[in-house]
């Protein structure tokens, strides 16, 4: 039977408003609802300023959609934590912190599964389930905070999942960390990273929300890119570097292109040229990443020799290039790797 009450994690204040009218009930009660939330209480006790009555009514209409944790790995090398959410519906997501000098970074899931079905990635080996809400979304975070006691910094929308196939919640999302009486992590710490669907960074960039946009790149061949990315077929990369100059001139902000090194395929001294090429003269930074090899794939990384190599190529272009701290790497911390694992022993029917 399908939950009718309100799920309070990843409601606008305007919508507890109205909740709040809807139980005769003063209105400025809403902003402290979506303090307590936001602050990542699991019961309804915990929100000692609101009267017990009201509590109870509150009980009566909505849920906190807390998560459970089935896992947590923790990294020997450098602290890095990849967490194993079960949710409501018993599906599982995945969540990773990563500690750095500036701060506490999540990379968080937004859908279970993925549709894009590129080659290279775990996550969408099992193909789409659903999309996940935006309480699901900023859940990750609250659980996680809640777990280690400390606070969330740097958000990146990098793990399961396609965020701008998932659009509508993933920006009701970033309003709500935004929120002043929420989190109140500005837009400049959140990085999304998407495979490139067209028209929604068109519709986000005319958001203007001044959050970082990293582009799955990969090739800068139409051909290559194709066979390692299926939406490129639908966005080629001509189309795709119009939407993101569109995106920066709208927004003034810089686009991160990710650049995963596969060993033998894209990684050769012609393919740093041709990126060079394609990506001269815009405002964009690169960011080499040593893939992370999926079993069921076959790609392995790229040596550290031919990684340094295809960086100074890019750099005498002009091209800001950095190379990806690798993180997790002894506890499968890529995204899809740890819930592929895990349901390939524990089905998701076991797990309800």
């Amino acid at each position: 039977m399908m939950d009718t009450k309100l799920e309070l994690r990843g409601q606008r204040v305007s919508t507890l408003e109205a909740l709040c009218e809807g139980m005769k009930c003063p209105k400025f009660r809403a902003k402290q609802i979506f303090k307590w939330v936001n602050k990542g209480v699991c019961s309804f006790d915990e929100m000692s300023d609101l009267p017990k009555d009201f509590r109870e009514k509150l009980a009566e209409r909505t849920f906190i959609n807390s998560a459970k944790i089935l896992e947590v790995v923790h990294s020997e090398k450098d602290g890095t934590r990849k967490y194993l959410f079960q949710l409501k519906d018993g599906n599982i997501i995945e969540s990773v912190l990563m500690r750095y000098k500036h701060g506490n970074s999540v990379c968080v899931s937004t859908q279970v599964g993925c549709l894009m079905g590129c080659n290279f990635c775990a996550s969408t080996i099992g193909g789409m389930v659903r999309n996940l809400t935006a309480g699901e979304i900023l859940g990750q975070i609250l659980d996680i905070q809640n777990d280690i006691g400390e606070r969330v910094s740097n958000i990146v929308l990098m793990g399961s999942g396609e965020p701008l196939d998932n659009f509508a919640e993933v920006v009701k999302f970033l309003e709500i960390v935004n929120h002043k009486e929420g989190l109140n992590l500005s837009h400049r710490h959140v990085t999304l990273s998407t495979c490139g669907i067209v028209p929604r960074i068109y519709e986000l960039a005319n958001l203007k929300y001044q959050l970082t946009l990293a582009i799955s790149l990969h090739s800068a061949d139409n051909a290559e890119r194709s066979e390692l990315m299926p939406v490129n077929k639908s966005y080629p990369i001509e189309m795709l570097l119009e939407a993101c100059d569109y995106y920066a001139t709208t927004t003034g902000r810089r686009i991160t292109y990710e650049y995963a090194l596969i060993l033998g395929k894209n990684d050769k001294e012609e393919k740093a040229k041709a990126l060079a090429k394609l990506l001269r003269g815009r405002l964009c930074h690169v960011n080499l990443i040593p893939i992370n090899p999926v079993k069921e794939r076959g790609y392995e990384a790229s040596d550290n020799q031919s990684i340094e190599k295809f960086k100074m190529i890019l750099k005498r272009a002009g091209i800001e290039t950095t190379i990806r701290r690798e993180l997790g790497s002894d506890i499968n911390a890529a995204c899809g790797q740890l819930r592929k694992s895990h349901l390939e022993t524990k089905p998701v029917t076991q797990l309800l």
